[in-house]
């Protein structure tokens, strides 16, 4: 039996799907070897915010991106802009749950939570999680808590709403979910539902600026909404976020990163 002779185009399709594949199948190794890579708050150290960019090639930009975040927000560094308007928050009730991450803790929506639309772009409430202290510092101080609610759009591109905290009485939002953190495993754990309107992300002043992911991959052209109106956050409540991180990231803050020129915005409504 003779052998069958396959047109030159047929192999080469067939050599293009099959390298595709293999390309992807690399890429998804990376991405979960990514996932695993190490890395600390703790300045000094191997794994340390100066050297995030060096222990994973698709982290470049925590040490080379210029805009970077959290940054310090100074009071005359920032360009009053009423027409900015009130967040256009849609949030609803929907099944959510903890997951414990290693360097912080979140609660993740698994429906439809809602919606905020920024510069007419429409983005799903993902999750929210905290950091302890702030991240984000006000004329170089820091305050004890804060939370990042994530969004993102149909594109990728993502925006994140961020309330800060001082010590005084207790979170509403954080107290319903204290009873499933602090018995809190290895495991995601169901909360039920959960109404995105109890972390009660409004308030009539706030800042907009340009930034980015405060962990790796530091992936940038995030659209940051900071709340000017500060909350406040029991003790215990801290205490209890503390307990259920990874040992030694119980206090998980990135380090302020440089301006870089760029302009904060300040949304006051008009007299």
């Amino acid at each position: 039996m003779k052998g069958t002779t396959f047109p030159s185009s047929l192999i080469c399709s067939v050599l293009i799907i099959l390298s595709f594949h293999l390309v992807a199948f690399c890429i998804a190794l990376e991405e979960e070897a990514g996932d695993e890579t190490p890395f600390t708050y703790e300045k000094g150290t191997k794994g340390g915010p100066e050297n995030w960019g060096k222990i994973n090639p698709q982290w470049q930009l925590c040490n080379n991106g210029r805009l970077q975040s959290p940054i310090d927000l100074l009071d005359g560094g920032v360009r009053v802009y009423p027409a900015l308007g009130k967040l256009k928050k849609y949030y609803k009730p929907a099944p959510a749950a903890v997951n414990p991450r290693g360097h912080d803790i979140a609660v993740t929506w698994k429906g439809d939570a809602g919606i905020i639309i920024i510069n007419g772009t429409v983005y799903k409430l993902m999750q929210c999680h905290w950091h302890s202290p702030s991240e984000h510092t006000f004329n170089g101080s820091r305050y004890n808590l804060e939370l990042h609610a994530v969004h993102s759009s149909s594109d990728g591109k993502k925006a994140v709403i961020s309330v800060t905290y001082k010590y005084g009485r207790p979170d509403p939002f954080l107290a319903k979910m204290v009873p499933y953190i602090a018995s809190l495993g290895k495991e995601e754990k169901d909360v039920g539902i959960v109404n995105p309107r109890d972390i009660k992300l409004s308030s009539r002043k706030y800042y907009r600026y340009l930034g980015s992911l405060t962990v790796p991959p530091c992936t940038e052209g995030v659209v940051w909404t900071v709340l000017a109106k500060v909350k406040t956050v029991s003790r215990d409540q801290v205490r209890v976020l503390k307990e259920a991180a990874q040992e030694g990231f119980e206090e998980n803050s990135r380090l302020t990163q440089n301006r870089d020129g760029r302009t904060v915005l300040f949304y006051t409504p008009r007299r």
